[in-house]
């Protein structure tokens, strides 16, 4: 008979095997990524790249958050919050340990990258199981549109980070959800905003429904939804606050709005080669006050910008579907690939790789959407982000590295596809064809449920009534807790530890 004491050692065994398993992934990321740093031939930053590494070692300096190309170009400071703070402040850790030059950023952005491996694992595993969590995590670490960007130097280095860990905390929140894990996820969408001003549409598209949908009354829902926007508010506001002080227009967590706009709203645009794409010559056509402060000169590019909108608004649902193609790989996907490796200086080959692995995991993903409805685990966080990605494209351009939150939804859905098949057949050989339990957990529920097999009474006692059902403490508790009814109903008395 299988005792408590076996019981707890499977467990710990199991648990240890994934986290070594997690290790060794996330070694085969850094592998990769220094790999693509130390081969490439980008010497120097360009464009966004230039800006964030300028910028983190101008904070480091005492300077605060100011605009590099003033800086540098005509030794003028200019506050700016063009774009969100939070990977400007992760180059500045590198910077102030003395990692200011462009390559040893580089690489600390492949140390950043690879951190994404035990998040997307983690959150695998809760979603669906350890095996799905570790066919998360070697995706993760191989899939090149993850990678790329640590070559690069670009804000999407973070995002897949930022994006793990609001669904891991979103399906933590969902299997057991309180005021606790709803301020956790809410501040974790806080943090995501910080990276990705757009991160912010999490709230209303993965927090606030999550809540909405729990098991619990009405008035505990709307309390969780409440705590959980509370806690992201709180946690972007001493930025909006140092914004505010700042600027003379308000401005939230960014300013770059407004020229975003009105480099993606222009007949370049709107017709030709770069349909749905952006043209630095849209925005430099705008004339603005060059004495302004950027949070005026952000605001008149939204003006010019908008009124070019309501002027060609019949152009505008082409330019839109343009816009997602581009972004989503349906629209001259193999011109995209040439624009991102000339305008991005993303590796064409490499480039090439992820569109033929992004189309790959897209297709599996839809089949690890339905296995997940099959459980009745919810999609919708997945699907918020996807709806995030699309709304932000929509709104303003499409390329391919605005997609990077939805590619890991993609790992995590085409790992339940992969992993899904051979735990169901695990399972109907340990539980007689039950489904449900994690990978590690259909273990330990087949060893409870033997001990209370081996402890059921055959027949009555003398008394005429039933004998005391056995207890389970711990870790035989928790797995018959995941189990079906139908395995549950087996009259035991259950303390969880």
């Amino acid at each position: 008979m299988t005792t408590r004491r076996e019981l707890r050692r499977r467990r710990l065994a199991a648990r240890r095997r994934f986290r070594l398993a997690v290790a060794a992934l996330t070694v085969v990321a850094l592998a990769v990524r220094l790999a693509s740093v130390l081969g490439s031939t980008h010497l120097s930053p360009l464009g966004d790249a230039f800006y964030y590494h300028s910028a983190a070692d101008l904070l480091v300096a005492g300077h605060g958050f100011v605009d590099p190309w003033y800086w540098y170009g005509q030794h003028r400071v200019v506050q700016t919050a063009s774009w969100p703070p939070l990977f400007v402040a992760v180059l500045a850790t590198a910077a102030a340990v003395g990692a200011k030059s462009f390559l040893a950023q580089r690489v600390w952005c492949c140390l950043v990258g690879a951190a994404l491996v035990p998040l997307v694992a983690c959150t695998g595993r809760r979603m669906a199981g350890a095996r799905v969590g570790l066919v998360a995590g070697a995706l993760a670490a191989l899939y090149p549109n993850l990678w790329l960007s640590d070559d690069l130097g670009l804000s999407e280095t973070l995002s897949p980070l930022l994006v793990a860990g609001v669904l891991l905390l979103a399906y933590r929140f969902w299997q057991r959800p309180g005021p606790r894990r709803a301020l956790a996820l809410g501040a974790a969408v806080g943090v995501a905003a910080l990276g990705r001003d757009e991160m912010a549409l999490y709230v209303p598209l993965v927090l606030v429904p999550l809540a909405l949908l729990a098991r619990l009354g009405w008035r505990r829902r709307l309390v969780l939804a409440g705590l959980g926007t509370l806690a992201a508010l709180v946690t972007v506001a001493p930025w909006v606050g140092y914004n505010m002080h700042r600027f003379r227009d308000p401005t939230f967590i960014s300013s770059g709005l407004g020229i975003t706009l009105a480099s993606a709203n222009c007949d370049r645009t709107y017709r030709g080669p770069l349909e749905g794409y952006w043209s630095v010559d849209c925005a430099l056509d705008v004339r603005v006050d060059p004495h302004a402060d950027q949070s005026v000169q952000g605001a008149q590019y939204q003006t010019e910008a908008l009124h070019y909108v309501r002027a060609h608004a019949g152009r505008l649902p082409a330019v839109a579907l343009a816009r997602l193609g581009r972004a989503f790989g349906a629209f001259h996907p193999m011109e995209q690939v040439a624009l991102d490796a000339t305008l991005e200086s993303r590796p064409r080959r490499w480039a090439l790789v992820g569109l033929v692995s992004y189309y790959a995991l897209a297709a599996t993903t839809l089949v690890g959407l339905v296995v997940l409805r099959r459980r009745r685990v919810p999609v919708l966080p997945l699907l918020g982000v996807g709806v995030a990605v699309a709304l932000t494209v929509v709104v303003t351009f499409g390329q391919t590295r605005y997609r990077t939150p939805l590619e890991v939804v993609l790992v995590l859905g085409a790992a339940v596809a992969l992993g899904a098949p051979r735990r169901r057949a695990r399972h109907r050989h340990d539980l007689g064809g039950t489904s449900g339990a994690s990978g590690e957990g259909g273990a330990e529920l087949a060893a409870a449920l033997a001990v209370l097999d081996a402890a059921r009474p055959a027949a009555p006692d003398t008394t005429g009534g039933p004998r005391p059902a056995p207890v389970l403490v711990g870790a035989g508790a928790r797995a018959l807790d995941s189990a079906p009814r139908a395995e549950a109903a087996s009259g035991a008395t259950v303390l969880v530890r």
